[in-house]
């Protein structure tokens, strides 16, 4: 496999450091950047086309989606060697790891199937049909609803992690990439890229509450493609990802109102907070780089080149 072939560009990791890791889709890689100097500290072969990627709860170990080697692969975040395979299904894109650190929660586009693997024991717990081209997925911070999104169909469908089954299926705008529960789960959020916003639901009736809508000055509303976004820990403030805008959307939480866009790389996609969420790192894959935004004064601070088509974050403190 390519990652094997790549070894030599690993190194350990400086001890402490905190990490913020980014998937290169188009070099099979990850770019480790160090949070205190802003620079790539490491460059770690992966399988192919890398995109999704979580830590375990104690960060020893980080789970890559390798979408096009049909694999979530496990690795070991000290070293950066592949310890192993998940049996993902094929072609996983994201995913979402239970609050018990051992069920994953995996999005597979090809097979239109949320796939809930043990990670302990490696295997298929169960495998859930959705609806056509699944890629979004998040979990309640209680772990009993995980929410699956499809592109194709337009909806979020919301599962039951106890008897893993669909309990309900909500329509949102065309193309939901992502999706997040607030922090104290009372409100699920799904971006649509192609619909251009986000809608907001009540978790406890998965009735809509409202939509963010998104408009730039100069920019054509096609352009404006909502897809990762991120919390601030008090909940009162999302920052979305807004595509080939190349934006990134400071929003009120609770009004639902744009306060600011922030210039930021080509084709933004996710983003990561550093561990203290004072910067925000988001993934700009067609530019091929990372922009580090100072959560205090909303303004980029440093453009940072990672590997070719970075598209998911991670961070690691």
């Amino acid at each position: 496999m390519k990652y094997l072939a790549l070894t030599a560009l690993l190194f350990a990791a400086p001890a402490g450091a905190a990490e913020i890791w980014v998937t290169n889709e188009k070099d099979d890689t990850i770019s480790v950047i160090d949070v205190a100097t802003l620079e790539v500290t490491r460059t770690i072969p992966t399988g192919e086309r890398p995109r999704g990627i979580t830590f375990s709860k104690d960060y020893s170990k980080v789970y890559i989606c390798a979408s096009d080697s049909d694999a979530v692969q496990v690795m070991d975040a000290a070293t950066g060697k592949i310890l192993h395979d998940l049996p993902s299904g094929e072609d996983p894109e994201q995913f979402v790891l239970h609050p018990d650190d051992k069920h994953l929660w995996i999005a597979n586009e090809d097979d239109a199937v949320t796939t809930v693997v043990d990670v302990e024991s490696r295997t298929v717990v169960a495998q859930i049909n959705v609806g056509i081209e699944p890629e979004g997925m998040a979990v309640s911070p209680d772990g009993k609803t995980v929410i699956t999104t499809s592109e194709t169909t337009n909806m979020a469908h919301w599962i039951d992690t106890a008897t893993n089954k669909i309990y309900a299926n909500t329509l949102v705008d065309s193309r939901p990439r992502h999706a997040e529960f607030t922090k104290q789960g009372a409100e699920l959020w799904v971006s649509s890229e192609i619909g251009g916003t986000v809608t907001v639901f009540d978790t406890a009736t998965q009735a809509e509450k409202g939509k963010v809508r998104f408009e730039i000055t100069g920019v054509n509303d096609d352009l404006i493609q909502p897809v990762g976004f991120e919390f601030t820990p008090d909940g009162k403030t999302a920052f979305v990802a807004l595509g080939p805008s190349n934006h990134v959307a400071v929003v009120n939480a609770e009004t639902l109102e744009v306060d600011k866009y922030i210039l930021v790389g080509r084709r933004v996609w996710h983003m990561a907070f550093s561990p203290d969420h004072t910067q925000l790192f988001t993934t700009n894959g067609v530019s091929g780089d990372v922009t580090v935004i100072d959560v205090a004064s909303l303004e980029p601070v440093k453009t940072i080149k990672v590997g070719r088509f970075p598209w998911g974050a991670a961070m690691r403190p």
